[in-house]
């Protein structure tokens, strides 16, 4: 691997590595305060909703339709893909391990209660993100490889998008669990999905690599975020929050992902 290589690598490592940071942001959070359980799993969702949106989905149909012969074709097997991603959401979300799921009532034991949710919410979110973080990855890494200057201007884009992703999957397991080492790894986890999957995608898939096929995996991506935002965190937010606290963190959450790619757009 020569020099450039090496250094694109690296700024995968450093994209990453935000979520680490992310994580660590969480452990300020008291342990146990439902409100702020509530408003980070709102938040959580309007990050997730916006990426899958306004970046991940536009994504996509641009790809596909380069490679389409007609255009229209591209945009509809993207939409395609984005709900085939919110079947397999679902599939995974009924396959979650049955300890992770709660047949108590909130009312009686709501510390427990929130904590069986929210590990699992959180398990789901990882998952996604990982999914999400790979291409992530193989873009850092090709435009670096190509020019370092525009490469660095990518992975801070990246890494600034990657610290709420962070708080997003540790934020749920701390507040409801105290463990701060299940938390932070977690997370970091996610976010190692990115610099692996730029080494795979460069030694692997790159030579059949194409638009389509890398549109067909940004759309399946967000259609598994919005489920999980829907189904999993937006519920939860309201549950344990007092009212409008999730549709504060929803627009929240939007409104950072929103400045992140206005002023470091990418």
């Amino acid at each position: 691997m020569n020099d450039n290589a090496i250094n694109a690598l690296l700024l995968t490592l450093i994209a990453g590595g935000a979520t680490s940071v992310g994580a660590l942001l969480t452990f300020f959070v008291k342990q146990n305060n439902f409100r702020i359980l509530a408003l980070g799993m709102s938040f959580s969702a309007g990050v997730m909703i916006y990426l899958s949106f306004m970046d991940i989905l536009p994504m996509a149909i641009t790809n596909m339709s380069a490679d389409a012969e007609i255009s229209k074709l591209g945009h509809i097997g993207a939409i395609a893909m984005f709900f085939i991603g919110v079947f397999l959401a679902g599939i995974i979300d009924y396959f979650v391990p049955e300890h992770l799921h709660s047949d108590e009532h909130p009312q009686k034991d709501k510390k427990n209660f929130a904590s069986k949710r929210a590990h699992r919410a959180a398990i789901l979110t990882a998952l996604a993100l990982a999914i999400h973080n790979f291409p992530e990855g193989f873009s850092v890494f090709v435009t670096s490889l190509e020019n370092i200057t525009v490469g660095v201007g990518v992975a801070i884009a990246i890494t600034l998008h990657n610290i709420p992703e962070g708080v997003s999957v540790a934020l749920p397991i701390y507040s409801a669990t105290g463990n701060k080492s299940k938390a932070f790894w977690i997370a970091t986890a996610s976010g190692i999905a990115e610099p692996i999957g730029a080494l795979f995608a460069y030694l692997i898939f790159a030579p059949i690599l194409t638009p389509t096929i890398s549109g067909m995996a940004l759309a399946l991506t967000a259609g598994l975020m919005v489920y999980i935002a829907l189904d999993e965190l937006l519920p939860m937010a309201r549950e344990y929050g007092e009212e409008h606290y999730g549709i504060f963190g929803v627009f929240g959450g939007m409104a950072l992902m929103a400045i992140v790619s206005v002023v470091f757009g990418h």
